[in-house]
């Protein structure tokens, strides 16, 4: 039986997330499938690729064919440079303990430049969100200072109208009345 490990789509109309799936290659693409292997977000930013390392390595091993998407994937997460790292082992290139050491120091180094990146994102999150509270603070501010002067203006006014009702409720003096 040829299988491919392929991308299985589920979600909604305009949110699209995937199963990455081991299946016979005549099975419809959301069908039947032989088993699950993980799951493909690629709404997330990073995409978010969740993974069955050792599974993934064992189907690559026996022959299942990954798609492109898939082997993008599977290049990513590093399934592919292991089993490249596996034949130099069955060929006697290297010692099963060096294949280890040099998946782990590209482990290390992809890891590197994704933390580098995603500290790049988060500090650039971080100064936009004080750009923005800047800007609101100095919009509060101007609110601030209208407030007060319409405050004060009707102050000014409530004075005024006091002073003019207590004025017109002085008793006025008349002139006595001539007798």
């Amino acid at each position: 039986m040829a299988t491919k490990i392929r991308l299985a789509r589920h979600g909604h109309k305009d949110y699209a997330y995937y199963h990455i799936v081991v299946a016979d290659s005549r099975s419809p693409r959301d069908g039947k499938f032989i088993e699950r292997i993980g799951s493909y977000n690629p709404n997330t930013n990073p995409a978010t690729i969740d993974l069955n390392f050792e599974r993934a390595l064992y189907w690559v091993n026996v022959g299942a064919q990954p798609t492109d998407t898939v082997r993008n994937i599977l290049s990513r997460e590093g399934v592919m440079l292991m089993k490249h790292l596996q034949g130099g082992v069955k060929k006697g290139a290297f010692d099963e303990a060096t294949a280890q050491k040099r998946f782990d120091a590209w482990k290390a180094e992809k890891d590197a430049k994704l933390g580098k990146v995603s500290a790049e994102e988060a500090a650039k999150a971080q100064k936009v969100a004080k750009e923005r509270l800047a800007q609101e603070v100095e919009a509060n501010k101007q609110k601030a200072q209208e407030l007060a002067k319409k405050r004060q203006e009707a102050l000014e006014a409530e004075a005024a109208a006091a002073a003019e009702a207590a004025q017109a409720d002085a008793p006025q003096e008349e002139a006595p009345a001539a007798e």
